[in-house]
């Protein structure tokens, strides 16, 4: 039997539980827990795996069974007290005999959020803030969301060492090598809508589902074709995934909607489809995180309009000198506009490199 754990070493498993859930839960947070017994040992886990399931605590309170009596949850958001398709978590803490609940991130909403209180009412302690960090980067998508009502936005981009994400012919396979391609396909997995404009879709025909992530919920596959002129044999119209297509108010997409393809209707401004109305009609479908992969002309429309939150950037060691640049003309004209980020990650994939960065919001 595994020996006492400290609230921190506790609450770092639940945030690598709350993980699994990546992809799997939206509209809905990802949430990990831990259970303590009275002596400190860890008697049960669980994380919610997906929307409409039992969340983290109820997960976690069954593998812990009696054990749990006199324990300690360790959970990495803060425990709903409302009923929805599953009943309050704070109910399931008082039950099982909980009598102290570690809480990495309050939950921010009107319905769920207070269940710390219902909790410390009950004669519960409640310790907050343990972990909070981590928890919050892990859940960053879905608090986002809850807190600015659009998507959390990630451009992926892959490019050579000048910047070019094709040469002068336009030919762009491979820019990057297999390891950061298997890459893609988890960052796909973990979100709950993957991006792309028309110009992608004609020069490259992606397919744009999850390949080789065992058990991955496929994504929404989401194009931007303004004048609806994607053709019927496109691999990301297959029934590998589920698609939509966003077009201009007025576009014809009868040959469109009599095949059975889902299509959103959105204003055009100067740079194209209104990226903020696009996010809006993918949060009202219940998206909370977008992977954003191209192309240059759609991405600088997003930057432009301050709708990027994050990038993940897959640079290989190559140079091209001429060919399509990675990001268009995003109206940034001087040095004093460039848009800033703050590196979180830098991993190595086989012969490329791939750079997290979040951008700072103080702009």
């Amino acid at each position: 039997m595994q020996g006492p754990m400290t609230t921190e070493q506790a609450m770092a498993r639940a945030v690598d539980l709350a993980a699994r859930g990546l992809g799997h839960t939206a509209p809905n947070p990802v949430v990990g827990c831990v259970v303590l017994d009275a002596d400190g040992a860890p008697v049960g886990e669980g994380w919610h795996a997906r929307a409409g399931g039992p969340h983290a605590e109820v997960v976690a309170l069954a593998a812990a069974g009696e054990a749990a009596r006199g324990g300690t949850a360790v959970v990495t958001l803060e425990p709903c007290r409302h009923a929805g398709r599953t009943g309050p978590c704070t109910t399931a803490l008082l039950d099982a005999g909980i009598a102290r609940v570690v809480v990495a991130v309050p939950d921010p909403t009107a319905a769920a959020g207070g269940g710390a209180d219902v909790l410390r009412d009950h004669g519960i302690e409640v310790v907050e803030g343990v972990g909070r960090e981590a928890a919050t980067h892990v859940n960053r998508a879905w608090l986002h969301a809850v807190r600015t009502g659009r998507p959390y936005v990630t451009w992926k981009l892959a490019s050579t060492l000048d910047g070019r994400t094709a040469a002068a012919d336009g030919t762009s396979r491979w820019i990057t090598g297999p390891t950061a391609r298997e890459a893609v396909h988890r960052l796909r997995a973990e979100r709950d809508a993957v991006l792309v404009g028309a110009g992608t879709l004609r020069a490259d025909d992606p397919h744009l589902a999850v390949r080789g992530v065992e058990g991955a919920t496929q994504p929404l596959r989401v194009v931007v074709d303004t004048r609806a002129e994607i053709e019927p044999t496109a691999r990301v119209l297959d029934d590998a995934a589920p698609t939509l297509v966003a077009v201009a108010e007025g576009a014809d997409t009868a040959r469109l909607t009599d095949a059975g393809v889902d299509v959103l209707a959105l204003p055009v401004g100067e740079r194209g489809i209104d990226p903020a109305a696009l996010l809006a009609g993918l949060h009202a479908r219940g998206v909370r995180s977008v992977l954003l992969e191209g192309g240059a002309r759609l991405a600088a429309s997003f930057v432009a309009a301050d709708l990027v939150d994050e990038v993940v950037a897959h640079f290989a060691p190559a140079l091209l000198g001429a060919g399509a640049p990675v990001l268009g003309d995003a109206g940034i004209t001087t040095m004093t506009e460039a848009l800033r980020l703050t590196t979180t990650d830098v991993t190595r994939l086989g012969d490329d490199i791939a750079v997290t960065a979040a951008v700072r919001r103080e702009h």
